[in-house]
């Protein structure tokens, strides 16, 4: 039992150091902070932490929309959605991420029926009756892009062929 409380105490003793910041001044007096106080420096001083603040994740804002096997056709008018702009495998120049989707559809939407875009499978925006997006701050990398028409009920009744497209933008990873 005893090798059991000292095993413990060896495994706590460096999460309990870890947790303790120290602030000294050096010879110069520059402030250091440190997790150890050194010895040949002055008089360290324990610096107290605040606790991490966290939130839990925001609730889904967009409802999810349902596939097109998730109810049967009734009625259901046969549409073909074509992606005009961008074109598939286009670079969208170093930037802000900004560029503009546009659909044909054919025949036109009915009365309560909408568009939906999808970046990486996940919709983006709400569902609307123009056939122009214009997009703001796109992250830099591949993204496939598809458009949706959706019923008022939120299903997908049909569904455009994805474009992909290649945003670049400038990172502060790489400075010269």
């Amino acid at each position: 039992m005893l090798r059991i409380i000292a095993f413990a105490l060896v495994l706590l003793a460096p999460a309990a150091a870890a947790q303790s910041i120290y602030r000294t001044t050096d010879e110069v007096g520059n402030v250091v902070f440190t997790d150890a106080p050194s010895a040949n420096s002055r008089a360290a001083e324990p610096v107290g932490l605040q606790p991490t603040n966290t939130t839990s994740p925001p609730r889904a804002i967009i409802p999810a929309l349902k596939s097109p096997t998730d109810t049967p056709a009734v009625n259901q008018t046969s549409y073909t959605i074509a992606i005009t702009s961008p074109a598939d495998e286009t670079s969208i120049p170093r930037g802000h991420g900004n560029f503009t989707v546009t659909v044909a559809i054919q025949p036109a939407l009915k009365k309560y029926e909408s568009l939906q875009l999808f970046m990486d499978d996940e919709p983006s925006g709400s569902a609307q009756a123009s056939m122009i997006w214009d997009l703001t701050n796109v992250f830099r990398g591949a993204h496939d892009i598809t458009v949706g028409a959706i019923d008022r009920s939120g299903n997908t009744i049909a569904l455009s062929d994805p474009v992909r497209v290649y945003v670049h933008r400038p990172s502060i990873n790489f400075r010269k």
